[in-house]
């Protein structure tokens, strides 16, 4: 199984980097809830095995990582835009945000980047968007179980006040049986109307 490292961290604090944040979201495709982003400065002294991409990983081990990473990183932090403000603004708008909420909650501010793909100015701070960096950069790949775990946790919470439709389960990925709940209850308060599976719902 593939691993992400930490030659770009490495790298960076040889160039007299000391907190280089890892960053990366979880749910942008999702039908319903939030998009969350993960922020993350590993702790260079506390060796952590087993972070991967969230994706990667089974649900008992991402809750067990989770907490091993926010129990040791210097500063961690998850930036939450609402479903209602991705249909107002757009999903890539709401993704950007995300990571910015996720930065600015941090109880230390990082003076490095290090992004999942996605371009931001933060600060005017010097960054590294790489593509697939939640497979290849470990901070990134921690930022993505922040993300991934935050928004499981409000998935759930909403599982219990709209049960018939299953969150719990795909969290509000488009999954066939989140279609086959739409086509049974139509859509709730959480489902993201501006997405187009949403709008066939809004027309009828």
């Amino acid at each position: 199984m593939f691993y992400p490292n930490l030659r770009h961290e490495k790298k960076l604090q040889r160039q007299g980097f000391s907190a280089i944040a890892g960053l990366d979201e979880a749910g942008k495709g999702a039908w319903a809830g939030p998009i969350v982003a993960g922020a993350v400065i590993l702790n260079p002294k506390v060796k952590i095995k087993g972070i991967k991409d969230s994706k990667l990983l089974r649900a008992p081990q991402r809750q067990e990582l989770f907490a091993e990473i926010t129990a040791s990183a210097i500063a961690w932090a998850a930036g939450i835009v609402s479903d209602k403000e991705i249909d107002k603004i757009g999903i890539t708008k709401a993704n950007h945000l995300a990571l910015i909420k996720a930065l600015e909650k941090l109880n230390q501010p990082p003076d490095y980047l290090l992004i999942d793909a996605l371009k931001i100015n933060y600060r005017n701070l010097p960054f590294l968007a790489k593509i697939d960096g939640d497979y290849k950069i470990t901070s990134v790949a921690a930022a993505s179980i922040i993300a991934k775990v935050t928004r499981d946790r409000l998935m759930e919470d909403f599982d219990e006040l709209y049960p018939q439709y299953g969150f719990k389960q795909h969290k509000g990925y488009g999954t066939s049986h989140h279609w086959q709940m739409l086509m049974e209850h139509g859509i709730c308060e959480i489902h993201r109307t501006s997405f187009e599976p949403m709008k066939h719902f809004l027309n009828e």
